[in-house]
């Protein structure tokens, strides 16, 4: 049975539970069926930061693969030769004919088109999101279509920046102009929605006697991941072993998350419960783990909601991040950016590791994917939509070739989305309110 194929669906049950697996050799046949002759799936991520870069301390010195990174890119070394910085591009789509350039900016982030402004907020209408065009198209692949997460929660009620909806600064994610997909900020959510689904014919005994115990996940489907290793060869057994190592300790950390938050939860009802550091760490094994199981190929993350004002105390500072970002040209607000950008990019830096650790066959989850890191705006301070801070990390199945910095004079970056759809097999010729076609020097 060890060379049996498997299906790359096959799910673990037990006790009511059900269980998804990770990418295995003996699933790749199945697999390149799905996703093309000899392919592993192509996966596109997005990861977005509110308020801005500052600049000075962004941009790269030097083209092509004669470059070096700058002070806040510095975090990218470990994944230096698999990222692309494209400097130049331009995102016009989010300028403001008013004074709400982070709700427009946030708002037009993925779609490139401009957000309807109207004196009544309740009045919603954007475009459709890069993601979701990609989602649409590779719904019938995956058990879920895409997987939107956000640190920050709140709904689209009211207005955020100026008399801009805040439907528009709270999500990046649109499945239709008036349809935001809204994101999961709860990690213990997102958990159960990957890994702990029920089974639908499992008996109501089993659903009880899985509900009295607090065990893990692991503990329920023990007895088929046991007669599935007995079919697996040596290489996916040990790749299933890391895997389950990889879930149950993100269970422990889920839930300790969940515990910190209900202690706090006893007293009066504070502002902020949870630690976005350990939290942003979360969100991204989240989404590693959901690439690796197959179980979404689009994925996105907002770091923040756009215009955040949060206080980054544990750097040290004690304002917030949109106060900080009207810099008016002070260098401790230079200095407080900086130190933003930097831990902004040692997160983006950490969920790419943990895409390259994963192999796939001869290449990785980071080789097999794309991964784009933005803002709503480039320099904070004079809400600049030109020469924006963009980072395309991974090569897309051969799509890009990574390790270099390319310079652009004004393209948009709706071209790059044509580009980044293409690596995915869907194929669109426009794009947004200014993509004209796929952006070039993407690849040597």
């Amino acid at each position: 049975m060890k060379n049996s194929k498997l299906s790359r669906r096959t799910l673990l049950r037990g006790l009511g539970a059900l269980m998804a697996l990770p990418v295995l050799e003996q699933m790749q046949p199945s697999m390149a069926r799905a996703a093309g002759p000899g392919a592993a799936p192509r996966r596109l991520a997005v990861f977005y930061v509110p308020c801005g870069i500052f600049m000075p301390n962004w941009t790269p010195k030097g083209t092509g693969r004669a470059w070096t990174l700058s002070p806040t890119l510095q975090p990218l070394a470990p994944v230096k030769d698999d990222v692309l910085v494209l400097s130049g591009l331009s995102h016009e789509p989010g300028r403001s004919e008013h004074s709400g350039n982070h709700a427009s900016g946030t708002g037009a982030f993925l779609s490139c088109a401009k957000v309807h402004y109207t004196d009544d907020v309740a009045e919603v209408r954007a475009g459709v999101s890069m993601d979701q065009i990609a989602a649409s198209a590779l719904r019938s692949q995956t058990r879920l279509p895409s997987l939107e997460l956000g640190n920050d929660g709140g709904d689209g009620t009211g207005a955020c920046d100026d008399n801009y909806s805040c439907a528009y600064a709270r999500n990046i994610s649109w499945a239709g102009p008036t349809s935001p997909q809204a994101k999961e900020t709860n990690p213990r959510a997102v958990f159960d929605r990957l890994f702990a689904g029920f089974d639908p014919d499992a008996t109501r005994a089993q659903v009880e006697r899985r509900k009295a115990y607090e065990q893990s996940i692991l503990d329920f489907v023990s007895e088929d991941a046991r007669a599935l290793k007995q079919r697996l060869g040596a290489r996916d057994k040990r790749k299933l072993d890391e895997y389950f190592t990889s879930v149950r300790e993100l269970e422990l950390r889920v839930a300790t998350l969940d515990q910190q938050s209900m202690v706090c939860a006893k007293g009066p009802r504070p502002e902020q419960t949870e630690d976005v550091r350990e939290k942003t760490k979360v969100m991204c094994d989240l989404m590693v783990l959901a690439f690796q199981c197959d179980l979404t190929r689009v994925a996105t993350f907002m770091l923040g909601n756009g215009r955040s004002d949060r206080v980054y105390d544990f750097l040290g500072l004690t304002s917030g991040h949109h106060r900080y970002s009207h810099h008016q040209n002070d260098a401790e607000n230079h200095a407080a950016l900086a130190k933003i950008d930097r831990w902004e990019m040692e997160q983006f830096s950490y969920l790419l590791q943990r895409m390259k650790s994963v192999q796939e066959g001869e290449a990785t989850l980071l080789d097999n994917s794309l991964v784009y890191f933005g803002s709503e705006l480039a320099d904070g301070n004079s809400h600049g939509h030109r020469d924006m801070p963009v980072v395309l990390a991974g090569r897309g199945g051969g799509a890009v070739t990574p390790g270099r910095h390319v310079r652009y004079t004004g393209e948009p970056i709706a071209n790059l989305f044509i580009s980044m759809l293409d690596s995915v097999g869907v194929g669109v010729s426009r794009f947004g309110d200014d993509g004209t076609g796929p952006l070039p020097l993407l690849k040597e």
